[in-house]
């Protein structure tokens, strides 16, 4: 992982936590582990972390007790829950809280990690959609907040939807970006027509973006698309 993520990981079973710490750190994160609620909250308020993974049952403070705590300070960090099996109302109840996600305990480690990875993505674009709003691609001038592509003296205006899904490839230039993450980000949902719609508003960026042939939108077969410039 080219990226340092910081994961605060509290959890009071020993073996478990363990596993976790390990296999997370050798997915390429940084691992704090804390045994309860409350050096977790401690270790919380020492530290800055990405994301963080809590078990719901926990002695001096539990799960949902140290979620409502962090949540007081920081509305923003991702919130993931360790649940037991078949209990609903605690993932009710955590979601309420401001958890971001849940994983059902016993779990497997890679869908802990892709969920981690997604979850992260999304974070990322969040804050990213937050500020630049301008870019430049060959001779190609792409203003997202007024939907516009400028290219030498002729300007064509894009839909909203045409100018949150550029947007995103170019956050994301030369690499892929993911067809699940794009429509829950631009559509909300990773539907399967909302993706064969996706893939008809990608064909219209293509011919968009035609005047400068350095600019490529590559389909990346059963993953997503990737943004490319050539200089």
């Amino acid at each position: 992982m080219d990226t340092y993520i910081s994961i605060l990981l509290v959890e009071d079973d020993e073996n478990l936590g363990f596993i976790t710490q390990d296999g997370l750190t050798e997915h390429g994160y940084h691992v704090t582990w804390a045994k309860d609620g409350q050096a977790g909250y401690e270790a919380f308020q020492a530290g800055k972390f990405d994301l963080c993974i809590f078990d719901v049952m926990m002695p001096k403070k539990d799960g949902f007790e140290l979620a409502r705590d962090i949540r007081k300070h920081n509305s923003e960090v991702p919130i993931f829950f360790l649940t037991a099996k078949g209990l609903q109302n605690d993932r009710i109840e955590g979601l309420s809280i401001g958890a971001d996600d849940y994983i059902t305990k016993p779990f497997d480690m890679d869908e802990l990690c892709i969920r981690i990875d997604n979850m992260l993505k999304r974070t990322k674009f969040a804050s990213e959609q937050q500020t630049k709003e301008v870019f430049t691609l060959g001779n190609i001038t792409f203003d997202s907040k007024n939907l516009t592509l400028q290219y030498d003296n002729e300007s064509h205006k894009l839909t909203k939807k045409e100018s949150e899904l550029l947007r995103l490839l170019c956050l994301h230039e030369n690499e892929v970006l993911e067809r699940d993450v794009a429509l829950r980000i631009v559509w909300g949902d990773d539907d399967y027509f909302l993706g064969r719609s996706m893939d008809v508003f990608i064909t219209k960026l293509r011919k968009y973006l035609k005047p400068d042939p350095r600019i490529t939108i590559t389909n990346v077969h059963g993953v997503g698309f990737k943004l490319e410039v050539i200089e």
